[in-house]
């Protein structure tokens, strides 16, 4: 009932206080989770963007320098020793460019800035007046190189082209500079999916590989295409994804985000471990969880703790109602305060007080009754054969000389002498358990015998007493006359129960190990709400008497170990059935040669 009450008073605290907070962790977890995973995502985000304008800017200002180099080609007649000279020259002040050749339409070469013959060829890709970009190559020195083509002409015709080969080792350096926290690197990837520069040193061998991430997410997100891996990105609205987590070949879990090289097709990626980029949120999350935990903990612990305290009054006053309900009037429950458990308490305590004054004034009720009952049941019991006694006492000092009369005188003593022993024996025996003797006994010859002493008072009553034995012989151990008294006084019942003209029937049956014998009447019989209290002391069906014959039989039969009951119906009669334990023993040879 404890575990019962605090269980259900703990679940309403939890339920009123620990849910909201318990929900409100949930939330700001999850809150503090995404914020800082769109934060860190956002800031790796604009260093990739700012990468991505610096390689923008590092070919824009070489493409410049091409233009600048073929209007300066173009302003004047130059001889081809000048035209050369000036591609040395600006060879030499700009490291970036490895070769300048100038050729015809034709694919001739008109000038270069190699001393030998120039390497450059006509483009393969021709996009107009637009400046060319070739694919990334790696060089002898394993380092990316690529050809920047800008077309050469002349009110509308095309008067050749001006090559440039530039080393991207510059871009390489700068892509190296980018780190995000210890273990974030950036890299480069062509239109083609090529890897063009990595920041992290131990993966620079696959860009001298010349691997191509044409599968990685990222790469395929910004293409447009389904990569191997799922990723948010819509191939209709061209969206680009702010960021993706996607895992390794060696089972590292990467934040990847992407900034597009617009002008080139190239794409910028910013890569870092999620273990590392959202370690300040775990953290944090982790410290929440602690906090939100111990929160929960002491709101649970307090509200057991108060609960109890409310809890403990309730307990208190069910003690209490457990300790009247056994009979312990004198127990009382103490409840301080001033608060309305404390005058529940009060309440009852002066409950108590007026059970224990109801219950002693019942007392002296029913002793008064008992006694009332005793007193009247023997003025009832004894009255008659006293005033017998008194009315023969009379007549003895009239008729003292009559010798007959003096026998009847005498007679008549002794018999209601007998009646008024009989009487204060069975007062005796109530208190006290009786002594009874066990000797084997025919069931049926003493059933047989107390019929016959009976008959004649059956028949001057105007009733009919039958016996029906068993076939079988029932032995049983017991006192011949504890029992006889049984049977007659359950057929004396039967007699004043029952009208002139009804039967009583007295039956042994054979029940196995059981012997079973029954005394059934056809007289009025008895209401059922008195059926339970007839075997006790002093209830009786009868005017008058102390009615202790059926509770001395009862006592009688349950000595010998054996059980007594009775069943009745209003106006159609009623049977007792007594039900003793049988034995193998025989009665002894002098009692069956007196039968």
């Amino acid at each position: 009932m404890r575990l019962k009450i605090t269980g259900r008073f703990v679940s309403a605290v939890a339920t009123a206080a620990v849910a909201p907070l318990l929900v409100f962790g949930i939330v700001s977890i999850y809150s503090l989770r995404t914020a800082n995973e769109t934060s860190v995502a956002e800031g790796n985000l604009n260093v990739a963007r700012q990468v991505a304008q610096q390689v923008a800017q590092y070919m824009s200002a070489n493409v410049k320098i091409l233009r600048a180099v073929a209007a300066e080609l173009r302003s004047t007649d130059l001889r081809q020793w000048q035209q050369d000279r000036i591609l040395k020259d600006y060879v030499l002040d700009f490291p970036e460019f490895r070769e300048l050749t100038l050729l015809a339409v034709d694919g001739t070469t008109i000038a270069t800035s190699r001393i030998g013959e120039a390497t450059l060829g006509v483009p393969s890709i021709d996009e107009g007046d637009a400046p060319t970009i070739a694919p990334i190559t790696i060089d002898d020195d394993l380092l990316p190189t690529t050809t920047v083509t800008v077309p050469l002409t002349r009110l509308g015709r095309r008067e050749g082209w001006l090559i440039g080969e530039v080393s991207l080792e510059e871009l390489w350096r700068t892509v190296d500079a980018i780190r995000v926290g210890t273990q974030g690197f950036a890299l480069l990837v062509a239109k083609d999916g090529r890897l063009i520069a990595h920041g992290n040193p131990n993966d620079k061998p696959r860009v001298a590989a010349g691997e191509n991430l044409r599968e990685h997410p990222i790469v395929a997100a910004m293409s447009g295409r389904t990569a191997t891996q799922p990723i948010a990105y819509s191939a209709e609205t061209g969206a680009q994804p702010s960021h993706r987590e996607y895992s390794t070949a060696d089972g590292r879990t990467l934040l990847g985000v992407a900034a597009p090289v617009a002008a080139l097709g190239w794409t910028v990626i910013v890569e870092q471990p999620t273990s590392e980029a959202f370690a300040l949120a775990a953290q944090l999350q982790l410290e929440l969880v602690v906090i939100i935990t111990l929160a929960l903990i002491a709101t649970v612990t307090l509200g057991y703790y108060w609960g109890q305290s409310f809890i403990r009054p309730i307990f208190a006053l069910i003690k209490g109602t457990q300790s009247i309900a056994q009979g312990q009037l004198d127990d009382r429950v103490t409840i301080g305060g001033h608060d309305e458990f404390h005058q529940l308490g009060e309440a009852f305590n002066g409950m108590a007080d007026k059970l224990g004054q109801l219950k002693e004034d019942v007392r002296k009720q029913e002793r008064q009754a008992m006694f009332g009952r005793i007193a009247a049941g023997l003025v009832h019991d004894i009255s008659h054969p006293i005033q017998n006694i008194a009315n023969s006492c009379k007549l003895i000092l009239k008729l003292r000389d009559d010798e007959e009369y003096r026998d009847t005188f005498q007679r008549t003593v002794d018999r209601e002498f007998s009646s008024i022993k009989r009487v204060l024996e069975d007062l005796r025996n109530l208190a006290r358990p009786m002594p009874l003797e066990r000797f084997p006994i025919d069931i049926n010859r003493a059933i047989q015998e107390t019929v016959d002493s009976m008959d004649g008072l059956a028949t001057t009553a105007g009733l009919t007493l039958n016996s029906r034995l068993s076939q079988q012989p029932l032995y049983i151990e017991g006192d011949l006359f504890a029992l006889g008294r049984v049977y007659r006084n359950l057929i004396v019942n039967a007699i004043e129960a029952t009208s002139p003209g009804g039967s009583i029937t007295v039956t042994t049956e054979d029940q196995g190990d059981r012997a079973r014998i029954t005394i059934a009447d056809t007289g009025t019989g008895i209401p059922p709400e008195r059926l339970d209290a007839i075997f006790e002391d002093f209830k009786t069906t009868k005017r008058r008497g102390l009615g202790l014959g059926l509770a001395i039989s009862r006592k009688i039969v349950e000595q010998l170990g054996g059980s007594i009951s009775v069943t009745s119906q209003v106006g159609k009669g009623t049977t007792f059935t007594i039900d003793l334990e049988r034995t193998k023993r025989r009665p002894f040879p002098t009692e069956l040669a007196a039968s």
